[in-house]
């Protein structure tokens, strides 16, 4: 073991209550749900579009996210298992206890939030992209915020390093450092994050064009493409593959991004 190495071996669990242990992710998410949710609606305020349009949209892309997410890693990483025994992917058990959530796909919440934002917009009559560039601005915190849960989790890990911010993952068997792929995201997608503000409070008159959904696509999964290289793989079958899963799933997303981009500049100009 590298001298220098940090050696991470965290309680998954601050507290409990009544008797429910409260998991450290579980709390990245509700504050990067909470985070969104209020920025979100700060954007609705500052469109004077009427709170009662916006009461209804966080169940839509919480909803949304979460059955996405889930889905997104059973049927892309581990089909097998879990369409042999679905019941698994509501409530996911190890050795007769229930185990939580840790199975969920990034891009899965993406393509979920869409289908619930279909159906959003199409109760309340506001437009798609609209509505997809305001929850593009603050989807990049959300982001930042699961993926330091998932480094609270010790999953999702970077493959084996001898710089001397190597993390040894104690609950992931590790016994030799590797990169904090999570950590390295959670901070770009916080640096996506608050250049996306600097941009809408630049160019808020191009809200609607599809440049701000764009934008988030673009550079979150343009960034992701690149840090698979630096990560262990998930599952069995990725080995041997030039690209890995969510290298494929990405370069999809990183073009709808461009083009949006481009159609949103091209729009406004």
């Amino acid at each position: 073991m590298t001298p220098s190495a940090i050696v991470w071996d965290p309680s998954l669990s601050p507290f409990s209550i009544f008797g429910f242990e409260v998991r450290y992710y579980s709390l990245c998410w509700v504050i990067g749900l909470l985070g969104a949710y209020l920025i979100v609606k700060k954007l609705y305020k500052k469109q004077n579009i009427e709170e009662k349009l916006f009461d209804p949209l966080f169940i839509y892309c919480f909803l949304g996210i979460l059955i996405g997410a889930r889905l997104g890693h059973c049927l892309f990483y581990e089909p097998e298992r879990y369409l042999s025994n679905p019941l698994d992917i509501i409530i996911p058990m190890e050795d007769g206890e229930f185990r939580g959530f840790s199975g969920l796909a990034s891009h899965g919440g993406v393509i979920g939030v869409i289908i619930a934002l279909l159906l959003y917009v199409r109760k309340t009559k506001l437009k798609m992209v609209w509505t997809l560039d305001n929850i593009a601005i603050a989807a990049p915190f959300f982001s930042a915020m699961v993926r330091i849960g998932n480094f609270m989790n010790s999953e999702i890990i970077g493959t084996e390093t001898d710089l001397p911010w190597g993390v040894v993952f104690v609950q992931a068997k590790n016994t030799t450092p590797h990169h904090p792929a999570q950590l390295y995201e959670a901070l770009a997608y916080l640096i996506i994050f608050l250049f996306g503000l600097l941009l809408y409070k630049k160019y808020k008159a191009r809200m609607g064009s599809g440049l701000f959904m764009g934008y988030c696509l673009f550079t979150i999964f343009t960034f992701r493409f690149f840090v698979e290289f630096i990560k262990e793989n998930q599952v069995a079958f990725e080995d041997g593959m030039t690209l890995i899963m969510g290298q494929w799933l990405s370069i999809p997303l990183i073009i709808t991004g461009a083009y949006f981009m481009i159609k949103g500049i091209k729009k406004s100009a």
